[in-house]
Order: C-alpha cells, then sequence, then structure tokens
C-alpha cells in the first residue's frame, strides 16, 4: 500500500479569482511594505520629503532655459516654467517606478526566499512610493497656477483618469521589467538607459505638436507622449494636434503591457525563489 506523502508543496494560486483574494488577504503586507519604502526614502536626509520638490523645480529650470529661452518653443499663451512642471510630473512617477521597481525582487531576495506571499506586492507597493512625491509636486503645481489665475477648471475633472492612465502604465511596466531582472540582471542597465533617453523622447519639455508628418505616428507608439499630453490637457486645457490618437494609442500599449505583464509575471512567479 502506497504511504501518503508528507510533503507539502507551497506555491502560488493559479486561478485569478482565488489570486485577487489572496493579494486582498495580503493587503497589510502591502501597506507595511510601502510605508517601509516611504520612511527608507527619506530617513536621514537632511532636507527629507523636501527632495521631492527640489528635484523637479530644478529640471523644469534646466528645460525652461533650453526650450523656452533658447530654442523659443511656443506654449500656448501658458507661462512655459508650468507647461515644463506639467510635463515632468508625470513623466518623473512612470520614470521613477520603472527604476526601482526593476529591483525590486533582487532587492528583496531574503524575503521571496523564506515566505510565501504574493511577489506582486513588492513591485507595486513601491507605486506608493512615488505617488506620495507625486502628489506634493502636484499640489505644488496647483499652488503655481493658483497664484497665476491659469488653469482649466472644467477639464481638471478629468485629471483622475490621466492619472489613472500613468498608473496602468506604471503597473505593467514594473511587472515585466521586475520578473525580467531575476531572470536576465542586465535589464538594470537597460533601464537606466531607457529612463536617461526617455525623457528626450516624451514631451516633457516641449509639446508633441512639434512633431509632424509621417514619424509622429512612430512617436506616439510611446505610451508617455498620450500621458503627458492628457494631463496637460486637463490642466490647462491644451488641445495638441491629434491627441485623441495620441492618448488612444498610450491607452493601448499600456493596457498590453498590464495585460501581458500580469500574465509573464504570474508564469515566471513560481520560479523565482530559485533563480534569484
Amino acid at each position: 500500500m502506497k504511504e501518503p506523502s508528507s510533503e507539502l508543496t507551497i506555491e502560488a494560486n493559479q486561478f485569478p479569482k482565488e489570486y485577487l483574494k489572496e493579494l486582498f488577504r495580503y493587503r497589510e503586507l502591502f501597506y507595511f511594505l510601502a510605508w517601509r519604502d516611504i520612511v527608507v526614502r527619506y530617513k536621514q536626509a537632511v532636507f527629507g520629503i523636501a527632495w521631492a520638490v527640489v528635484r523637479p523645480l530644478l529640471n523644469m529650470a534646466v528645460f525652461t532655459l533650453i526650450f523656452g529661452k533658447i530654442a523659443h518653443l511656443s506654449s500656448y499663451d501658458i507661462p512655459y516654467p508650468l507647461i515644463v512642471l506639467a510635463g515632468i510630473l508625470p513623466w518623473q512617477l512612470v520614470s521613477g517606478v520603472i527604476f526601482d521597481t526593476c529591483n525590486s525582487l533582487v532587492n528583496n531576495v531574503p524575503l521571496i526566499t523564506k515566505v510565501y506571499f504574493p511577489r506582486i506586492i513588492l513591485s507595486t507597493s513601491l507605486i506608493l512610493v512615488h505617488l506620495v512625491d507625486f502628489s506634493i509636486n502636484l499640489a505644488l503645481l496647483f499652488l503655481f497656477m493658483f497664484m497665476m489665475g491659469i488653469g482649466n477648471l472644467s477639464t481638471m475633472l478629468a485629471l483622475p483618469l490621466c492619472l489613472l492612465l500613468a498608473l496602468m502604465l506604471c503597473i505593467g511596466a514594473s511587472l515585466w521589467l521586475s520578473a525580467l531582472t531575476v531572470q536576465y540582471r542586465d535589464f538594470r542597465f537597460i533601464v537606466t538607459f531607457l529612463v536617461q533617453f526617455g525623457m528626450f523622447i516624451s514631451p516633457v519639455g516641449y509639446g508633441s505638436h512639434i512633431i509632424t508628418g509621417v514619424g509622429k505616428w512612430v512617436y506616439f507608439l510611446n505610451p508617455m507622449v498620450g500621458v503627458i499630453d492628457s494631463f496637460r490637457w486637463s490642466l490647462f486645457g491644451i488641445e495638441e494636434p491629434d491627441m485623441i490618437w495620441s492618448i488612444t494609442i498610450s491607452f493601448i500599449v499600456s493596457a498590453i503591457l498590464l495585460f501581458t505583464g500580469l500574465r509573464y509575471f504570474r508564469k515566471t512567479e513560481r520560479f523565482f525563489a530559485d533563480r534569484i
């Protein structure tokens, strides 16, 4: 008679509904990891959370000098520094999430190898950290807009939808890159290059209207184009040429990244502990 096996195999549940229940069950871990990363981010920093404001302001000054003063690019009768800051905020949110979540799994080897929990928590909890920075800088932008009497209240109601589009891109990209970095450590260096290069091929310091001809459709494949265009439209009512298409393409690309990223992450999650 065959004896019953005494071995217990612990692995991620493969059923989507059960996995969602599992994520809800580990929600406190999600909040704890997010809070830990927020505290660590500014711990023993002389200026503390003020660094969240300094970096976008410095970038705003540089881009305003290069594109506004030297290149004399159009700003649709809106002060150019505000146009730049409205582009920097979503860019810093997405690029910061991508850069940090790339190493989110390899930086937490003890947790992954010793205990089971949905690994997606490690990647997505970092998004809350960058949302804190984003919220602080958005409040600063609102203050500047109020002082200058600039803004469009009718389109500003769509701002949460614009943020949702940016978060969809954040989650999809973070799932892909965090999972790929476990298997191919070279992605840490590739991501650094992409983030540095991506700022200049995204309309951070300029409007997407300067890209014309057939090349603009290739340009729209960069999902950050639609994200930034949507933010500027919601804040100032600025309608870039073919903005509907840039936002639509951005949504499609982000949705594909999210769907395929989740599937790939779930497919490789069971092997993280062995490969890491």
